[in-house]
């Protein structure tokens, strides 16, 4: 009866633990041989991950599709979106990165092909090979998507995950760990993370285009940098169709609003100077 009275306990605990979501404990894994259990807070794990925005990334060395050594630095001095990872997941990990393509594909749209880069990272050094990231990306349907597929040893991923606020653990059904998407600088300072399996397409987009044409980029001409802020206040996000469209209408209506203003000042410098010539 005891037995059966602490099972009914642990199946409500568990229900409940379920239902509560980002308060509730995600996964339990043994920890020693006497049994204790090590629990995996979403909440903190959260926390840990927004606390890291603004940080500044370390330019650690990372091992590429082809099996070559790349930095953060090499990625271009851009803007960086970076997925962390694990080859062996069946189901979350492929789920979050076919999502990711497709809206990494309307920031390119919106943004331009070139003006940042887009990179996943292996976290499971174990048997995350390069080899590994290609079949990854071969199955999730990125493999020519122009997508930096990367890897790295246990001490690199530690430190890395560790600046990134990525928080991780193994359990018995693989890793534990937060879904999230990191908004990178060119700077290489953390700027933004996006959560989940699935998110609305603005919560990627908006701090991209805020990197690229909300702020002035190097060696930029004062023309281009205009023209930038122009395209950053008439580039909108359409629910409906769920894509970005360059609003015209809002830039004429500055323009006629420019227009109107002149004319009203022109008005109001010739009444002075007939004003002042009566007298």
């Amino acid at each position: 009866m005891r037995q059966l009275f602490a099972f009914i306990v642990l199946s409500y605990s568990l229900s409940l633990s379920f239902i509560l979501g980002a308060d509730s404990i995600v996964e339990l894994k043994p920890t020693s041989s006497s049994g204790s259990v090590q629990k995996f807070q979403h909440k903190k794990a959260l926390q840990d991950s927004q606390d890291a925005i603004g940080n500044q990334l370390s330019n650690f060395r990372f091992t590429d599709s082809a099996g070559k050594g790349i930095t953060l630095s090499d990625l271009g001095g851009k803007p960086l979106v970076l997925s962390l990872v694990y080859t062996s997941c069946y189901q979350i990990c492929p789920m979050t990165t076919r999502h990711l393509s497709t809206v990494v594909e309307k920031a390119r749209e919106t943004l331009g092909k070139d003006n940042f880069a887009v990179a996943i990272l292996g976290f499971d050094s174990q048997f995350d090979s390069p080899q590994a990231m290609k079949q990854f990306a071969k199955k999730q349907g990125i493999d020519n998507s122009d997508w930096y597929l990367l890897s790295a040893d246990e001490k690199t991923i530690k430190a890395f995950t560790k600046e990134l606020g990525f928080v991780f653990f193994s359990s018995p059904n693989g890793f534990d760990h937060v879904v999230q998407a990191s908004v990178i600088d060119a700077e290489s300072v953390v700027y933004r993370q996006v959560y989940g399996e699935v998110f609305n397409t603005p919560l990627l987009v908006e701090p991209l285009k805020e990197l690229i044409l909300g702020r002035p980029q190097p060696n930029q001409t004062l023309f281009a940098e205009l023209l930038n802020k122009v395209r950053f206040f008439c580039t909108n996000y359409d629910p409906a169709s769920d894509s970005y469209h360059f609003d015209y209408s809002l830039f004429i209506g500055m323009f006629i609003g420019a227009i109107i203003i002149m004319l009203i000042i022109s008005f109001l410098r010739r009444e002075y100077r007939n004003k002042k010539r009566s007298h």
